[in-house]
């Protein structure tokens, strides 16, 4: 069981996730309504999500001038450090903080929030000092993102923003945006107003697991606007975390058939949006209008995300409807398929190749027995297995493996977990426990990996508050293992009891979940 530790010391350098290079240095540097900022061209986003931490230590503008002794820089002498790598020092002189690109500034603007005093993070703290430090930093894997399900229980886009912010924090540089399932659609379609107008609410939702006979009666419903998530991607942008939208297809799709019965199998069925969990039988039909539709949905999504990467799902996709189909025999039949059940990678095959022609990357859940396209990258849940037997096909990989990333299953065994999951709790040294390294022996295989990330489903997780309580800390350890896969637990869990209180004047519930609703701006 991970037991909340004691209140914790107060180290100068607790940082997370570490830095790959650190060394303390003598004295320290002062911030106050004199601190002026020295901004290189190149450096102004850096600088103007600087001014947003530092408000409550140096007031309500930190001016640039000539000799400001708080320098934001970009420096192509450190493009060796790639596109996220920085140098940063302080000193009693000054604070420099470098960079080759934009983005490297950005993740060395979250060290310096970092290593403000923890009071000096939500409130205002005139005096507040940095402490005297020399840091290199660079991440070892590109890819390091969290799952939020949107789609389960909506969220409103204030909170989206929060969430940012924190994992902004933590160095995590994606956000995995699940915006449709079987019990909603939250993404908006122009060209279908009814797949939120419908499929956006539910009448109810299931209070227990899978199979459960019981309900709250309580109407569930919400969804998007394009001008939220328009604000939302450039607030993401902002502090260099990408946005990637989710559409599943063809399975978890009961939301979209309830509002449009045409796309599934029985289309003169009437179907709601779907009230349980679990996996739903109903998966979309494979006619052209079908293809079409979803790809015009594609094509609002890419314009309102600019993401490199799109994902597709496909996902856990029953094809009992599709066997007992004629139509979608005949369609197998048509594309000289095996039966009915090679579809899945059909459909998936089609929504990659319109993913790839608008010049983005489809990304995909691994499902056994379904062969991915080959310019998916692979999303593995299941196994690390099919992580390495995706690699080895040729595809771009990330670790999501259910085991070790779920945060949707128990920290411990206490009262306030999740309901339904089984198996031991995915607790917080599990999760640090995430190996990035490839199998013994294939040691090419590492570069097919661009990193991990966690997920929460949220089937039992209908606020903020609880998504916070399950996040973290255990999203700490998977970021820092995402950036720098050195293993050094006692170290970690040092370092984790200072950032514990970091979190704690955020108004983070790491260690239990509060009654109230309200928050501390991250």
């Amino acid at each position: 069981m991970d037991l909340p530790p004691p209140t914790p010391p107060r180290p100068e350098l607790a940082l997370v996730p570490r830095p790959v290079k650190l060394s303390a240095r003598s004295g320290r540097f002062r911030l106050d309504a004199t601190t002026r900022l020295r901004v290189t061209p190149g450096a102004e986003s850096a600088a103007d999500l600087l001014r947003t931490y530092l408000r409550p230590a140096t007031g309500p503008r930190l001016e640039h001038a000539e000799d400001g002794t708080f320098v934001l820089a970009l420096d192509p002498a450190l493009r060796g450090l790639g596109e996220e790598g920085y140098g940063l020092t302080v000193s009693p002189h000054g604070v420099l903080l470098r960079a080759a690109r934009p983005t490297g500034l950005l993740r060395g603007v979250q060290t310096i929030r970092q290593l403000l005093p923890y009071e000096a993070l939500s409130a205002p703290y005139e005096g507040a000092e940095l402490p005297g430090v020399e840091i290199t930093d660079v991440p070892a894997h590109p890819w390091r993102g969290m799952l939020l399900d949107v789609a389960r229980h909506f969220q409103p886009v204030s909170y989206l923003h929060r969430f940012v912010d924190l994992l902004a924090l933590h160095k995590l540089n994606t956000l995995h945006l699940h915006l449709t399932d079987d019990q909603g659609w939250r993404m908006p379609v122009a060209a279908y107003p009814r797949l939120t107008e419908i499929g956006g609410r539910r009448t109810q939702s299931m209070t227990g697991p899978a199979g459960s006979t019981h309900f709250d009666g309580r109407p569930h419903g919400g969804s998007y606007t394009r001008a939220e998530l328009t604000g939302l991607v450039a607030h993401a942008a902002a502090r260099g975390v990408t946005v990637v939208p989710e559409i599943g297809v063809p399975g978890h799709v009961r939301a979209a058939l309830a509002a449009h019965p045409e796309l599934g199998n029985d289309p003169g069925r009437s179907l709601d949006v779907w009230t349980h969990w679990g996996v739903c039988p109903n998966v979309l039909g494979v006619g052209d209008h079908v293809l079409d539709f979803f790809r015009t949905v594609l094509d609002e999504v890419m314009d309102l995300f600019p993401s490199p990467y799109i994902h597709i799902g496909g996902d856990e996709v029953p094809t009992e409807e599709w066997e007992t189909s004629p139509e979608a025999v005949a369609r197998a039949a048509q594309e000289g398929l095996r039966g009915p059940r090679d579809l899945h990678g059909w459909f998936m095959s089609r929504m990659a190749d319109h993913v790839l022609r608008a010049g983005r990357r489809p990304v995909a859940w691994a499902e056994e027995g379904s062969t991915l396209p080959p310019d998916c990258t692979v999303m593995s849940w299941r196994t690390p297995r099919h992580a390495w037997a995706a690699a080895r096909r040729g595809h771009d990989v990330i670790h999501a493996h259910y085991r070790a990333t779920y945060f949707d299953y128990a920290r411990d065994p206490g009262p306030l977990e999740p309901p339904a999951q089984p198996g031991r709790p995915v607790d917080l040294r599990t999760v640090y426990g995430v190996d990035l390294a490839p199998p013994a022996g294939e040691p090419l295989l590492a570069g097919k990996v661009l990193g991990t990330q966690g997920q929460l489903w949220t089937e039992f997780v209908p606020t903020p508050e609880h998504i916070e309580y399950l996040t973290y800390p255990r999203l700490c350890a998977l970021a820092e293992r995402a950036w720098d896969p050195t293993d050094d637990w006692p170290d970690f869990r040092t370092r984790l009891d200072g950032h514990r209180a970091r979190l704690t004047a955020l108004g983070v519930p790491h260690d239990t979940l509060p009654d109230r609703t309200a928050h501390a701006p991250a």
